[in-house]
């Protein structure tokens, strides 16, 4: 039987449909929590009736049995006819009043067979266990509250004990799992939880610092981070991040540096190459300023891929003069981890990158194929590519983020197993300029899709 909310009758599972008189009888009968109530009493709570005396009252009393006896049928088919005994679970009593014997009515139930002693029972089991144990059956016990207890009979006053009783219970379960999901590092949990309270108790100081408190914790669990979809394909667990900061401090990635076709290296005058580029910084920041450690590495890598050409000294007096194919990538490997350099523009013999929609697209579609074989399976880290001296000209800032998480989201239909995270960097100082609301069209893209073709 559920109380927790409006009031349904089930038997066997499959709901009984009462009269509303005798749904007020059940309620009635329900709210003594297994005491007997006499029928004189009942007439008054559940038909509003005054008492009279016994010679001119029959009536009333025949309408008081008429709808124990609809409930007694409605009880009879299923296991709430009869209790482990077999005796009836409505049962009939005779009390002794100053008036003479009276009838009372007594209604009695197992614990498992009303949701209000079911949850009582839980609450209660939950409020002495462990923080894991008493979370699962905190919301176990919450999730049987369909509404306000006993919601037909609202503020009467035979019913005011038993709601207040079970509302204070609710309160006190809600209270507590707050508390143990925050124990337990589980801060997003709580705070539902902990938003139901204080729109219930909007004066409830403690509750509003509660909330409060746990508001900023989240706020400050995202730290750096911008934005974090899951990506939505089935078996996949790859996370798309956006964050604030610097790209050589992502310790825990392998990251991704972007070069031209010639895999220029050479910073001295900043003719070639600026120190302020991704590749001077990682001359700097891993390789500790040997340039030629890395580019022994990226020699290495490159012995395998064929070369498109060469120029001549007069032609390019400076710099590197052997090119190789836009979306050519070179995994050069960095203490445990992997750095990949993809070549997405073309370096032009008067020192000028240059690059498009076209090169970019090309040269992610080869990252993410290289990483799906060298990745070590470990989060990846990408910088906004195509935003600094080799632009991307046709197409801006959060454009370049689109296509990022456009290609990976492709990469990861065609590698199961690509990385657990795609970690896109943006410099602080390059936020404001940044659109991100691109991407978050892209994800809301990808999901309306997926539902309409389900």
């Amino acid at each position: 039987m559920k109380v927790l909310g409006p009031v349904q009758l089930e038997v066997d599972g499959v709901p009984v449909r009462l009269t509303p008189l005798t749904v007020r009888l059940l309620v009635r009968l329900v709210a003594a929590g297994g005491e007997a109530v006499p029928v004189r009493q009942l007439r008054r709570d559940v038909w509003g009736l005054a008492d009279e005396p016994r010679h001119l009252d029959q009536r009333n009393r025949n309408e008081v049995q008429k709808r124990v006896l609809e409930l007694r049928r409605a009880l009879a088919p299923g296991a709430l006819g009869q209790d482990s005994a077999g005796t009836a679970v409505l049962r009939t009593e005779q009390q002794v009043t100053v008036q003479g014997p009276e009838t009372a009515y007594r209604l009695v139930l197992r614990p498992e067979e009303l949701d209000s002693a079911r949850f009582t029972a839980i609450v209660n089991d939950a409020l002495l266990a462990p923080p894991a144990t008493a979370a699962h059956r905190l919301s176990e016990a919450l999730s049987l509250v369909r509404g306000r207890p006993l919601a037909e009979v609202n503020g009467e006053g035979f019913a005011v004990p038993f709601v207040r009783r079970l509302t204070a219970l609710q309160d006190a379960a809600r209270r507590e799992l707050v508390r143990v999901q925050t124990d337990l590092g589980r801060p997003e949990l709580a705070l539902p939880v902990a938003e139901l309270i204080t729109h219930e108790h909007p004066d409830d100081v403690e509750a509003a610092r509660t909330l409060d408190a746990l508001r900023a914790e989240l706020r400050a669990r995202h730290g750096a981070e911008l934005l974090r979809h899951r990506v939505p394909l089935e078996g996949q667990r790859a996370d798309v991040v956006l964050v604030r900061g610097d790209l050589f401090e992502q310790t825990d990635c392998n990251l991704v540096i972007g070069f031209s076709d010639t895999f220029d290296t050479e910073t001295a005058e900043d003719l070639v190459i600026s120190r302020e580029s991704l590749q001077s910084q990682l001359v700097d920041r891993l390789f500790a300023g040997k340039r030629r450690l890395l580019d022994d590495r990226l020699r290495a890598g490159l012995r395998s891929v064929k070369s498109v050409g060469t120029e001549t000294v007069r032609a390019k007096p400076l710099g590197r003069r052997v090119r190789y194919p836009v979306g050519t990538t070179v995994v050069v490997p960095v203490e445990g981890r992997r750095v990949f350099a993809t070549a997405y523009s073309r370096l032009g013999n008067d020192l000028v990158a240059r690059s498009n929609h076209a090169d970019l697209r090309l040269s992610l579609e080869n990252l993410w194929a290289s990483v799906a074989v060298n990745g070590l399976f470990k989060p990846v880290a990408v910088p906004l590519i195509g935003s600094g001296l080799a632009r991307v000209t046709d197409l801006d800032r959060g454009q370049l983020a689109a296509l990022i998480v456009d290609s990976f989201i492709e990469a990861c239909r065609r590698y199961p197993a690509l990385t657990p995270e795609l970690r896109i960097v943006i410099l602080p100082q390059e936020l404001a300029r940044t659109d991100l609301a691109p991407v978050e069209r892209r994800f809301e893209d990808l999901v309306l899709g997926l539902r309409a073709a389900d």
